[in-house]
């Protein structure tokens, strides 16, 4: 098995413990606060692992403004993405926003081709939209929303911010490729570290910004919940640094159709843990997003 699917399992594994600290912690912040620890307490982690690294490896790196573009702008996206969910949350139709904001790989592969100028194979599409439509099973699965509502309500403000959510996912993912690539160098590891710092950085201060100007007292809140922020920002970092690493190895569109296997550990947590009750459809997406994952693998 190649390391980029390694590291792309491990990474969609360390999200979900993610999610799953944040939800504890979402508890005593705003949903806003609590996305906010996976910055600021990942950003000091991602910084240590970086210099470590540089201690162990002195290459020149290209430190151009390609960089820092292409470095801002997946930050930027990766912010917006978050606040287009959030909005979707908002509207009663949030269940298809959810189930829409999976085309992200989709779109991941449109941005590939537009700003990378790299190939996705025609094998590779339909083993996305075999996972694609295994995604939908699961998401829609325990929601009262029919697969009818969810082909016939695209246009609806749901599904528009569903949309928008995967295109700035999307659009972050090639960005990070594409600030790493830009570094040069032969250290994948390297390359993908300084990127993640870079981003980190940029979104810390942003979302610092935003909080102190439209949500008094959340900065403080954060502080006192360091110890559960901490945790969060362990896991990001550490989930991070795994998909832009199996990101600066392979085409992104590629790594986030792997990476869907996310929500079969989130199928199976609910299953072993929480002792949920399963539908034929969540088996059926189950079996789909793993049959399109095998399908992409052994193009």
């Amino acid at each position: 098995m190649e390391i980029w699917v390694i590291t792309t399992i491990a990474a969609a594994f360390l999200q979900n413990v993610r999610n799953s600290l944040q939800k504890s912690i979402n508890s005593v912040l705003s949903t806003s606060g609590a996305a906010y620890t996976r910055f600021a307490f990942g950003l000091p982690l991602a910084a240590i692992y970086w210099f470590a690294l540089r201690s162990q490896d002195s290459q020149p790196l290209e430190w151009e403004f390609e960089f820092w573009g292409f470095a801002a702008l997946g930050g930027i996206a990766q912010i917006l993405a978050m606040w287009f969910l959030l909005r979707s949350f908002q509207l009663r139709s949030f269940a298809v926003g959810t189930a829409y904001s999976k085309t992200e790989t989709f779109q991941a592969a449109v941005f590939t081709i537009v700003l990378l100028g790299e190939a996705v194979s025609g094998a590779a599409f339909v083993a996305i939209a075999i996972s694609f439509v295994g995604v939908c099973f699961l998401s829609l699965a325990k929601m009262t929303v029919g697969v009818r509502e969810f082909l016939t309500s695209w246009t609806n403000k749901g599904a528009l911010m569903g949309l928008a959510n995967g295109a700035m996912l999307g659009l972050s993912a090639v960005s990070y490729r594409g600030a790493a690539l830009s570094l040069g160098g032969d250290s994948a590891i390297l390359a993908a570290a300084a990127t993640l710092v870079v981003a980190l950085s940029i979104q810390t201060v942003v979302m610092t910004v935003y909080l102190k100007i439209f949500e008094v007292g959340e900065l403080s809140r954060v502080w006192q919940n360091r110890g559960k922020g901490t945790l969060v920002g362990i896991a990001s970092m550490l989930g991070s640094a795994g998909w832009f690493t199996a990101m600066t190895l392979q085409n992104v569109a590629y790594v986030r159709a792997v990476g869907q296997v996310e929500l079969i550990f989130t199928f199976l947590t609910a299953i072993l843990i929480f002792r949920e009750s399963i539908r034929w459809t969540e088996l059926l997406g189950t079996a789909l997003i793993i049959a399109g994952i095998l399908f992409l693998l052994v193009d």
